[in-house]
C-alpha cells in the first residue's frame, strides 16, 4: 500500500529537509574544492561514523587551534602587542615621564622597528606595563575598548574582523560534528578571553594561553583579582601540550597552527593512539592577506614545512585552498 497523500508529503519534505540542511550541504562553503578540503571532511565523517573502526566518542572529539596566524591576522604584529604598545603610547601621552625606559619610549613613540630591535626582554617590558597593576576587570575593559576602537593599519577592519573565514567555519563544522574547539596560544589567556567567545564561538573556560602572575586582593570590600608583571607559564612550543593537559587533560585528536611555534602541539597530538588530524595554516596569499614562512619576525615556519609531508600533516595553501580569506562587513 501506498503511505497516505499527507503522509508521503511529510516524507518528502523531511527528505528535503535533511538534503539541504545535511548530507549535501557544504560545510566548508569559503574552502575551495581541493584535497585540503576533502581531507578535512573525510576525517571528521571517519571519526563520528559509529561503523567506522576508527569511530571516536563525543567525549573523546578534542581539537585545538593556535590563534595568531591561525585563526586571525598577525601581521603586521601581534595584535596583542599592537595593544600594548598603543596603550603605552596613550599613557605616555597622559604623562611623558611613563616612557622611563627605551623600550616604553619606543612604545610611546609607536615605533615597532625600534621595539622589536630591543628583543624578548624589551618587548615583554611593554606588555608588562600594559597588562600589569590593574584588575582584571580594568584590563578585560580596556581590550573592549581597543577592540571596539583601533583599527588595523592595512585593511581598516577592526582587529577582531580579521578573523579567517575559513577557519570560522572550520570551527563550526567540528562543533556541529560534538568535537569540543579549544584554543591553545602563545598569546595571553585573559587578552582572548575578552573576545574569542563573540568571534569564534568558543567560550573562556576553553581558552589555553600564556599567562602573568596573579593575586586576590579585596580592594575597598570588594574581593578582586589583580594582575602582576611576572611571566607565570609561557604557552609556546613545547609548553603547549604542557598547557593542553594543565587546561584539558585528554590529547586532542585534531590540531591546528601556523608556525614553528606549534610544532609540539601537533606532534603531541598525532602521537596518541586511534586517528588524529593535524593541520598548518600557510600563508602564501601576498594579494589577499600576506605571504611569509621561513624568515622575518613572525610565523616563522620551517621545521613544519620540512616534516608535514613525511608526518602526515596537512599544509593548507591560503591562496588555493580558500576562496575568501576574511568575513563580509558591513563596511
Amino acid at each position: 500500500m501506498f503511505p497516505h497523500k499527507s503522509a508521503l508529503m511529510s516524507m518528502l519534505t523531511g527528505a528535503l529537509i535533511f538534503t539541504v540542511s545535511g548530507a549535501f550541504a557544504d560545510p566548508l562553503p569559503s574552502w575551495n574544492d581541493t584535497d585540503a578540503k576533502s581531507r578535512i571532511i573525510s576525517f571528521v565523517e571517519t571519526v563520528t561514523d559509529p561503523a567506522s573502526p576508527d569511530y571516536v566518542t563525543p567525549a573523546d572529539r578534542i581539537a585545538t587551534f593556535d590563534n595568531d596566524g591561525t585563526l586571525w591576522a598577525e601581521q603586521p604584529l601581534y595584535f596583542q602587542l599592537i595593544f600594548a604598545v598603543e596603550d603605552v603610547a596613550r599613557r605616555a601621552k597622559d604623562d611623558p615621564s611613563f616612557a622611563s625606559t627605551d623600550a616604553l619610549k619606543a612604545a610611546a613613540a609607536r615605533d615597532y622597528e625600534a621595539a622589536l630591535a630591543l628583543g624578548k626582554t624589551g618587548l615583554l617590558e611593554i606588555l608588562a606595563a600594559s597588562h600589569a597593576n590593574m584588575s582584571l576587570d580594568q584590563f578585560n575593559e580596556a581590550v573592549a575598548i581597543w577592540l571596539d576602537t583601533a583599527r588595523h593599519p592595512k585593511t581598516g577592519r577592526s582587529y577582531d574582523e580579521m578573523v579567517y573565514q575559513p577557519m570560522l567555519e572550520l570551527l563550526r563544522y567540528l562543533r556541529d560534528e560534538d568535537f569540543s574547539t579549544y584554543i591553545v596560544s602563545g598569546g595571553g589567556i585573559q587578552f582572548m578571553r575578552v573576545f574569542a567567545e563573540d568571534v569564534y564561538g568558543i567560550p573562556p573556560q576553553q581558552i589555553v594561553g600564556s599567562s602573568t602572575t596573579s593575586t586576590y586582593e579585596v580592594i575597598d570590600g570588594v574581593p578582586t583579582i589583580m594582575k602582576g608583571a611576572d611571566l607565570f607559564f609561557n604557552d609556546d612550543k613545547e609548553g603547549k601540550p604542557v598547557g593542553i593537559m594543565h587546561h584539558i587533560g585528554k590529547r586532542p585528536i585534531f590540531a591546528g597552527g601556523n608556525s614553528d611555534g606549534d610544532f609540539q602541539m601537533l606532534e603531541f597530538t598525532t602521537s596518541g593512539e586511534g586517528p588524529s588530524f593535524a593541520l598548518y595554516v600557510h600563508h602564501t596569499d601576498a594579494e589577499r592577506e600576506w605571504a611569509y614562512d621561513r624568515e622575518g619576525h613572525i610565523g616563522v615556519l620551517n621545521r613544519g614545512l620540512d616534516e608535514s609531508e613525511e608526518r602526515g600533516w596537512l599544509v593548507i595553501d591560503m591562496a588555493t585552498d580558500w576562496g575568501t580569506i576574511f568575513p563580509a562587513t558591513s563596511q
